[in-house]
């Protein structure tokens, strides 16, 4: 895709916005002079320089715009990033803006700005609605969504055709019969891959619970690990897919989602639950992936999981005016494109996300866009959500291993978060 980043003036008449609807009010860095420490995480897994080229450029287009204002950018890597940031406002350092994977902690110690605050109001009435309501705590929003994603069911058509199978399975029947003539009729690893070891089995986790009817959270956005639905759904796991030996060589609990990932492009696996990502990785590696909504009951899934990676502003330095002119031009289209277009990722604005379904060049991505808007995320605004995904991500594999008890398993990851859920 090729670069484009529009000035902020040609901005602010395309979008019929004011610079001064940029962050109410003033704040004490303002009038010039100011340098916004902005920390930023690396998505480029392949060790490139295409995320700080990004930001190179942006920043530069938006300092040239901004005289006065300038922005200091700090890029880390995702298995580094949250730390650094963690250590610098412990330290009494924050910076004026991290794009880091939670936000929640800060948001309880009230270090954050609110995104009214900050945004302009045609800029924060342009998220996408699910990701607007899980950067909120306590009906407040302070994480704003950076980039997003989503899953869906992705299928080999090679070894499907190599099966004798027509069509996708839509509902979790249909899957298990297509699982079973993998396993008969292919000599395919795993014929339907079931990452539920510690690396990310949290997701693996909610996308199931998702297709089952149920989730992490009632209607009242309590913790609702243990519900019937969740349990019903892992007894299905248990009973129709691991039990009948169609997960594959290892055991779904110590099965991580990289090692399952890197599997289906290999072309040892049949069926998994992926995202964008892997469709571009497992295409390169030349395998023809097949992709629709997850499964169900008795039909497609009416909902599925999403994912978003945040981006929020931190009180410390008084920069509020200065973080809002910042991000009000980072969140205009032609930026929010260009970062999700280079990372096979999901835009996080309507405008944006309209633009991306009409161009030709993300045709693959078609199927992600659509399900994206009605999606649920993890209930990332509980500051205990994080020790009850470390929970889920440790102990849910137990629920279908051998002499594993779904209902026993999830009473007792459902006892945890509620006692780390009251505590805050």
């Amino acid at each position: 895709m090729q670069r484009r980043f529009l000035g902020l003036t040609a901005a602010v008449a395309a979008l019929g916005m004011t610079v001064s609807l940029a962050g109410c009010g003033s704040s004490s860095g303002s009038g010039g002079g100011v340098t916004l420490k902005l920390v930023a995480a690396d998505y480029d897994v392949a060790g490139g320089e295409s995320s700080k080229k990004y930001w190179a450029d942006l920043t530069a287009a938006f300092e040239a715009e901004n005289p006065g204002i300038e922005v200091d950018v700090q890029i880390e890597s995702w298995n580094d990033v949250d730390r650094k940031v963690a250590e610098m406002v412990k330290a009494g350092k924050a910076p004026d803006i991290a794009q880091i994977g939670a936000y929640a902690d800060y948001a309880a110690a009230d270090k954050l700005y609110s995104a009214d605050q900050m945004l302009s109001i045609p800029v924060q009435s342009n998220f996408l609605p699910p990701l607007t309501d899980a950067g909120e705590m306590k009906r407040t929003q302070y994480g704003l969504p950076f980039v997003a994603s989503t899953r869906l069911l992705f299928y080999n058509k090679e070894l499907f055709e190599d099966a004798g199978i027509s069509g996708a399975p839509g509902t979790w029947e249909e899957l298990a019969e297509d699982a079973e003539l993998l396993k008969q009729n292919t000599d395919v690893d795993y014929p339907f891959a079931l990452p539920l070891g510690p690396e990310e089995a949290q997701a693996e986790t909610m996308m199931w619970l998702l297709s089952g009817g149920g989730g992490y959270t009632d209607e009242l956005g309590r913790y609702a690990i243990d519900s019937q639905q969740n349990i019903d759904t892992f007894e299905w796991l248990k009973e129709n897919l691991v039990e009948e030996k169609l997960t594959g060589p290892v055991a779904p609990g110590k099965l991580n989602r990289k090692d399952a990932f890197a599997a289906f492009t290999r072309g040892d696996v049949g069926m998994l639950n992926g995202h964008p990502s892997l469709l571009q990785a497992a295409e390169k590696a030349g395998i023809d992936v097949g992709k629709v909504a997850l499964p169900g009951r008795s039909g497609p899934a009416d909902t599925t999981m999403g994912v978003a990676d945040w981006i929020m502003g931190f009180k410390q330095n008084g920069h509020r005016t200065e973080i809002g002119k910042f991000l009000d031009f980072l969140f205009m289209d032609e930026n929010v494109l260009e970062f999700a277009g280079q990372n096979d990722l999901l835009p996080v604005t309507v405008s944006a996300q309209e633009e991306m379904k009409k161009d030709p060049e993300h045709a693959d991505l078609k199927e992600f866009l659509e399900v994206l808007p009605g999606s649920v995320l993890p209930p990332v605004g509980k500051t205990s959500w994080a020790s009850a995904s470390e929970n889920i991500k440790k102990n849910i594999g137990d629920a279908v291993g051998p002499g594993g008890s779904p209902a026993r398993t999830l009473d007792r990851i459902s006892q945890d978060a509620r006692a780390a859920e009251s505590a805050e």
